[in-house]
């Protein structure tokens, strides 16, 4: 009892959090017996940690094994080199998609023997909604790639997966002069700005980049520092299946096929085409390693989508929270006390106790797939991002596996800790309404230690 006398000694002090929230819930990994709770039962904010929830439901309904697909499908009749008719591109929702899967469906239309398409290059988004954005997201998010469209069809600068975006690399120019940038894809259909000036000393956040609301044109402004280091921005693209359709005409041209008439999005491939391909996506063992490492809200929204067109086949964030919800509940949480708005945690309306969190970790150690997930946490103070992920550069040297969180006001650290005495605990801290991000990340760091060094016993 002397070691949780000092914790709530430690709690009761802390002025960090002054006019803040803290949900803590401290259980036994072996057991599920809770050894501490404050405001346990307390609904809070959970950021990123909701995606806890989105992994253990994607893994209970889709498998490890699931593979998203992306087909390219042919309308029409080849009379030469000339292909005269439609070319579909059939998106099922695969958040993996980059440059040079695009470029590679072009070099088969090449090898099938086509040089010009007389008719329209047609990109099928329908297996998802055209409700690009949730409901609850900030309107000023949704120029950052953490905020980016959701469609079935859609492209990522890398292999962070970081949907509907491109990537801007900017370094310093000549003293007096303009930054450098790179685009990357290096696409038509974004347009940049560059007001900002190279000077002899800045601080980094005086060069700022933003993109315009509703639209694709991007604002580099202030000022960089000429020995400043490079600069990566991911920013997000407006009207994402367009910007697809794009990307692969530009594709398509560079391989040497000329297309006469214009493309269209949004429209369902009609029956009788032919597919000449099928392109299948990682599995989604290998997807939520980003997603969990990474903190990856684009490929959490469209996971959402795909349990609900899986499960009911409706590609909706309606259908898919509610196969969430089903699937949560199965392990016994109480679905009455908790709200769940998106698969992300980017909405500010997502309401979980940190107890509930703590029960749900617990629970899932008995699934076959748990080595996978557990796998797919933040490991503390490695420094392979796919690995260490957000927490490689805390706690380094402590057993800590956890997902981090982080929108306005919150943040939060939810996992499982193997102590110095090798026992086994799984934790869940909640932190609300703060007025500085980073004292959270304090705080967590400091009771997690602190958990890490002391043996616990059941209240």
């Amino acid at each position: 009892m002397r070691v949780l006398k000092e914790l709530i000694t430690y709690i009761s002090k802390q002025e960090k959090w002054a006019g803040g929230i803290l949900g803590l819930s401290v259980r036994s990994a072996d057991t599920g017996d809770i050894y501490f709770s404050h405001n346990g039962d307390i609904r809070l904010h959970p950021a990123s940690n909701m995606k806890i929830l989105t992994a253990v439901a994607a893994l209970k309904i889709l498998g490890p094994g699931y593979r998203y697909t992306t087909e390219i499908r042919l309308e029409g009749k080849l009379v030469g080199v000339v292909w005269e008719g439609d070319v579909y591109i059939v998106g099922k929702g695969d958040p993996t998609l980059q440059l040079n899967d695009y470029q590679r469906f072009a070099t088969i239309l090449h090898k099938y023997g086509i040089r010009k398409i007389t008719g329209s290059i047609i990109a099928d988004d329908t297996w998802y909604d055209d409700i690009r954005l949730s409901e609850d997201l900030i309107w000023s998010d949704a120029q950052y790639y953490y905020g980016a469209e959701v469609s079935a069809l859609t492209l990522s600068p890398d292999k962070d997966y970081d949907t509907g975006s491109v990537k801007i690399i900017i370094k310093p120019g000549q003293l007096g002069d303009p930054p450098e940038y790179q685009l990357y894809p290096n696409t038509s259909y974004v347009m940049i700005e560059n007001h900002a000036v190279t000077v002899d000393h800045a601080e980094e956040e005086e060069l700022c980049i933003t993109r315009e609301h509703n639209g694709n044109r991007i604002y580099i402004k202030g000022k960089i520092g000429i020995n400043q280091d490079i600069r990566k921005e991911w920013m997000a693209v407006c009207g994402v299946t367009d910007y697809v359709v794009n990307t692969f005409v530009q594709a398509l041209n560079e391989t040497g096929i000329t297309i006469k008439d214009k493309s269209k999005t949004g429209r369902s491939v009609p029956s009788g085409t032919a597919c000449i391909h099928v392109h299948s996506s990682p599995t989604l063992a290998e997807i939520l390693i980003p997603f969990m490492k990474l903190s990856n809200n684009g490929i959490g929204e469209m996971l959402v989508k795909e349990m609900g067109r899986f499960v009911y086949e409706e590609g909706t964030w309606e259908a898919g929270l509610k196969v969430m919800k089903e699937q949560i509940q199965s392990y016994g949480v109480n679905m009455k006390t908790l709200q769940i708005k998106d698969g992300s945690g980017i909405s500010h309306n997502n309401l979980l106790p940190a107890n509930e969190l703590t029960h749900l970790l617990y629970c899932i150690q008995t699934e076959e797939w748990f080595p996978l997930l557990l796998d797919t946490l933040p490991l503390a103070g490695e420094q392979n991002r796919m690995v260490g992920g957000t927490l490689r550069e805390r706690m380094k040297g402590l057993s800590v596996k956890a997902k981090t969180g982080t929108i306005e006001g919150v943040s939060t650290l939810s996992g499982y800790i193997k102590m110095e005495t090798n026992q086994r605990v799984v934790f869940s801290i909640l932190l609300n309404n703060l007025i500085d991000g980073e004292i959270g990340k304090e705080i967590e760091d400091e009771i997690v230690t602190y958990l890490h060094e002391h043996e616990l016993a059941k209240v």
